[in-house]
């Protein structure tokens, strides 16, 4: 306990509270909602606990700086590495980046984000003045958010990927609600509650002295999703399943399957708010990433195992794939129509629509091209909000399928 018995000695206002906030600013840059909200009780508590205890102190500190199950590993990983010695902390960071570089041994999440937090630069001092600031030639230059759009986000550090993020809150499906069955009382609803009408009566002795209204309750339709992980759709894949989690969590009745040589449901992991613990049990679950893929068997299993359970209420299906296929069009036809027609409206998503001149030549394109509603491209965040707007706006009307 090195690093905590040197600050022991230490004033209530001198180096431990600048590393108590150099830890805050730690847990802050791997993705912890950490602020002075939180550093502050930070330093009351510590002065309650005794400081030479690393247990007392790990426990006083997690206590307020903490508030969900899902951030307790990063949490205790940064405080492994900070609170022995801040100097060999760097140092471990560095092992952990060169440890996830490993196929073989991959670090887990929160020693990676924790790594990249260590290893970020310093903050940089104030900007000068306007009038003080040398010309700079802006041609050619590509803006920050620009470049978020293309960027993969594997190849992002934890700062870039808080950062796009925050791009990809802002893409929810606002989708268009549909009457249900249902209603609910409203004073000012167009239809008359019959039966309310005569239970406020019984109320006057049979008299009726005014009528209850009612109002149809509308709800968003549920979100099917469909998303292949073969070979030729992995990249596409890592940067949509970022868009999947952010819907999952802004709303209810999302359901999410990844489909490669065999169909997997990963709705119940893509619920954890946290992306990467989100990510890590998807890939505990998925034997099949970057593999073979055979859509018309996933479709077909889809249709027969998960179809009546969850298209139900009108849902909006978003088919995610390239459609090339191993096994040519085998059944493939049949298995797209009948899921267009379990389902209000099917929505083809195909990345090689980014090229201008795309043909439908491959035999799994043609056969399943006629059965969809709409065939759009998804390669980047500007598709994606091609999408959401598109989603947002009135169904057209149905054409029949070939």
């Amino acid at each position: 306990m090195a690093g905590l018995a040197a600050l022991s000695s230490a004033s209530p206002g001198g180096a431990l509270a600048a590393n108590v906030l150099a830890f805050g600013r730690l847990l802050r840059r791997a993705g912890l909602p950490v602020g002075t909200s939180e550093t502050l009780p930070a330093l009351e508590a510590l002065s309650q606990v005794d400081i030479g205890d690393r247990r007392q102190v790990h426990a006083a500190l997690r206590a307020v700086m903490v508030h969900r199950r899902e951030h307790f590993e990063i949490f205790d990983q940064a405080f492994l590495l900070f609170w022995h010695d801040p100097e060999a902390g760097r140092n471990a960071a560095a092992m952990a980046m060169m440890d996830g570089m490993k196929e073989q041994a991959k670090a887990p999440p929160a020693s990676r984000r924790v790594a990249e937090a260590l290893a970020s630069p310093a903050p940089q001092p104030p900007p000068r003045p306007e009038a003080e600031r040398p010309p700079q030639d802006m041609t050619l230059t590509v803006s920050e958010r620009e470049r978020l759009q293309t960027m993969d986000f594997e190849a992002m550090s934890a700062t870039e990927i808080a950062a796009a993020k925050q791009e990809i809150r802002r893409l929810v499906l606002p989708l268009d609600a549909r009457p249900t069955r249902r209603f609910r009382h409203d004073p000012s609803g167009p239809g008359t509650d019959l039966r309310a009408t005569l239970r406020q009566s019984l109320r006057t002795g049979g008299e009726v002295l005014s009528l209850e209204r009612r109002r149809r309750v509308t709800r968003p339709p549920p979100l099917v999703a469909l998303c292949d992980i073969s070979g030729s759709m992995s990249r596409y894949a890592q940067v949509l399943l970022h868009f999947l989690h952010a819907v999952t969590n802004d709303r209810d009745r999302v359901h999410s399957f990844l489909f490669g040589t065999r169909l997997t449901n990963v709705t119940r992991q893509l619920r954890h708010r946290d992306a990467e613990v989100a990510f890590e049990l998807v890939s505990h679950v998925v034997p099949d990433w970057s593999g073979g893929t055979r859509i018309g068997e996933s479709l077909e299993l889809f249709n027969r195992l998960w179809a009546r359970r969850v298209l139900g209420q009108g849902a909006v299906v978003l088919l995610i794939t390239d459609g090339l296929d191993r096994e040519g069009a085998r059944g493939l036809a049949e298995a797209t129509g009948r899921l267009r027609r379990s389902c209000r409206r099917l929505i083809w998503l195909n990345p090689l629509l980014r090229f201008d001149g795309f043909q439908p030549r491959s035999q799994g394109i043609r056969a399943m091209l006629p059965q969809v509603d709409e065939f759009r491209p998804v390669h980047n965040l500007a598709s994606l909000r091609s999408l959401i707007a598109t989603l947002s706006g009135p169904q057209p009307a149905r054409r029949m399928a070939a």
